[in-house]
């Protein structure tokens, strides 16, 4: 190495020696680095955001044998990254591992999926809490129409909100991400324990286990190989995200073995989580017909089985640990998009690769929001299929960007076999079968998740409309596209991929 790193921590010795010098500050605990992640999955906000998929696309039967089935795949692929978190602990992530593993190319496009993934969830996250503080409010005020304009300005603040906590109040994010942690654990007690004692009745094992229910349109003929796995977005979209705890590597102390540990037990204990609280909400569901008529909102099954009190105790519950959810989410795309800035990958690099006086990336943290409200725009428009289409879509793109992001580094760790170098986490010689079966599982959910969710999105259906479509190939097809064609139009002549800031 070209600069003396004799005087210099452990962390900022093995940076180094990727290439980096220590330019953020290395404040997070194992814990805080845990805690993000578990935040950015939040069970408050995926588990109350998305549960109408799940429940109009298989039911029951989607939720509580889904769930814990889909979480054991996902837990899979957080197991294969954890090994690379170990091996390369930098802010850039996923897009250098597979920079490192691979060729210039694979960074390019690992890094614009993984980026666009970040935005979408960011957006996503915080469209879902702006609907549900718009719900706490008409248990407020029965008068409160909570129209899409009214929930999308509410959107527009908490974003707002959450960039300024980023940029003002950079040093209390590590700190709110704990006690969102604390939040999670215990609010999730409170709910459950609400719905399990509060409702005069509940389900029987029977119908939540064994039920089936199809409010897609489609035919009942296509329902397990059609139907069930688009329901399967819940659990898919829920547990995502952790690939914050690599984001924020760079920031934590102990990271090759505190942030692999951070990926696989946020993933762990938010699938235990959240299976509990998902069927406390199916025991409850006593309402089906109601239900049904709401599109599976799971403020449906909130107001019939539990008074109004209660029913703003669990709403207002959900509602802050979304936010917090959200905060953390800008928190990790600001961080992924200064380490791609950073390498020269972004128009304006050096623009989103600025740092102010607290070394925070304060145009990245604000670029990452703008960028976010642009992808969700169409929520402005009502879906004719009566369902909240747009919002999923911004989901399955998510959902798609990340994953996929996920797939590329992890393909590269199993072509180079023995010759990868593992860290102080490593899977052995288990790494062979769990990354392929990563690769398979992230393939089949892109395919399902591009696909359309109603009869409405089918170009062709008589009952068609632009406002029913699932625009997530769109966004995603279009979006690989277009990296397609700037890297071999422009970017593979100068993307050289990860500019180091000390020789190696």
């Amino acid at each position: 190495m070209s600069e003396q790193v004799e005087n210099i921590d452990d962390d900022a010795r093995t940076l180094a020696r990727l290439g980096y010098r220590q330019e953020l500050r290395r404040t997070w605990s194992g814990f805080s680095n845990f805690a993000i992640s578990f935040s950015i999955i939040s069970i408050l906000s995926g588990c109350f955001t998305t549960f109408g998929q799940a429940w109009n696309n298989g039911g029951p039967v989607a939720i509580s044998w889904g769930w814990p089935v889909i979480s054991a795949f996902i837990l899979i692929i957080g197991l294969c990254m954890s090994e690379l978190v170990s091996a390369f602990p930098t802010a850039g992530g996923i897009y250098w591992w597979a920079s490192k593993l691979g060729k210039p190319v694979h960074g390019w496009f690992t890094g614009w999926l993984n980026l666009v993934g970040l935005v979408a969830v960011t957006a996503s996250v915080d469209y879902g809490c702006a609907t549900f503080i718009s719900f706490f409010w008409s248990l407020v005020d029965s008068n409160w129409e909570g129209t899409l304009t009214e929930i999308f300005i509410i959107f527009v603040v908490v974003l707002v909100l959450h960039a300024l906590i980023n940029i003002f109040g950079s040093h209390l994010v590590a700190m709110l991400n704990n006690v969102s942690v604390y939040w999670h654990v215990i609010g999730v007690v409170v709910v459950v324990a609400i719905l399990a004692f509060a409702p005069v009745s509940h389900q029987s094992f029977s119908f939540v286990f064994t039920e089936r229910i199809n409010n897609s349109g489609f035919s009942d003929g296509t329902y397990w190989f059609y139907i069930l796995p688009l329901g399967f977005l819940l659990t898919q979209y829920t547990i995502t995200g952790f690939d914050a705890c690599a984001h924020i590597s760079e920031e934590t102390k102990g990271a090759a073995r505190t942030a692999a540990r951070g990926i696989w037990q946020s993933i762990l204990y938010s699938a235990i989580g959240g299976w509990i609280l998902l069927l406390a909400f199916l025991f409850a569901a006593t309402h089906v017909d109601e239900i049904n008529k709401q599109a599976g909102f799971i403020g449906s099954i909130i107001t019939t089985a539990l008074n109004s009190n209660l029913a703003l105790v669990v709403v207002g519950i959900s509602a802050i640990g979304q936010f917090f959810c959200g905060m953390s989410c800008v928190t990790s795309t600001s961080r992924m998009s200064y380490a791609f800035s950073r390498d020269g990958a972004v128009p304006g690099h050096r623009l989103w690769s600025r740092l102010n006086s607290n070394r925070v990336p304060v145009n990245a943290v604000i670029g990452s929001c703008v960028a976010g409200l642009v992808l969700t725009l169409p929520a402005l428009y009502k879906s004719s299929a009566g369902v909240p289409t747009a919002f999923y879509a911004v989901v399955s793109v998510a959902v798609i960007g990340l994953y996929l992001a996920f797939l590329i580094p992890i393909a590269l760790r199993l072509r180079a076999g023995d010759s990868f170098v593992p860290g102080p986490w490593t899977l052995g010689r288990n790494y062979k079968w769990m990354c392929w079966t990563a690769i398979i599982e992230i393939v089949v959910i892109s395919v399902y998740f591009i696909l359309p969710t109603v009869p409405a999105g089918v170009p062709g259906d008589s009952s068609f409309s632009w406002t029913a479509v699932n625009y997530a190939p769109l966004a995603v097809g279009g979006l690989v596209l277009l990296i397609a064609i700037w890297w071999y139009a422009s970017a593979r002549r100068w993307f050289t991929g990860p500019k180091h800031t000390v020789e190696i």
